[in-house]
């Protein structure tokens, strides 16, 4: 694989990892405006599973 491949295939993982994100953000924003959750629920929930340990994952996981 040459320079110019491995840099177009960085470029189009930005550009999927953008509109990832992009579409991440608009479903919370959604979810937020029709009243389904608040603000405060998701931060604490993010908070919550940012700081879980990948055992406390896999076992929630699990669970499901």
């Amino acid at each position: 694989m040459n320079n110019v491949d491995v840099v177009a295939q960085i470029s189009d993982l930005k550009e999927t990892d953008y509109r990832n994100t992009l579409a991440i953000a608009t479903l919370i924003e959604l979810l937020i405006e029709n009243k389904i959750i608040t603000r405060q629920q998701f931060a604490k929930k993010s908070y919550h599973l940012d700081n879980m340990t990948l055992e406390e994952l896999k076992v929630a996981r699990a669970q499901l």
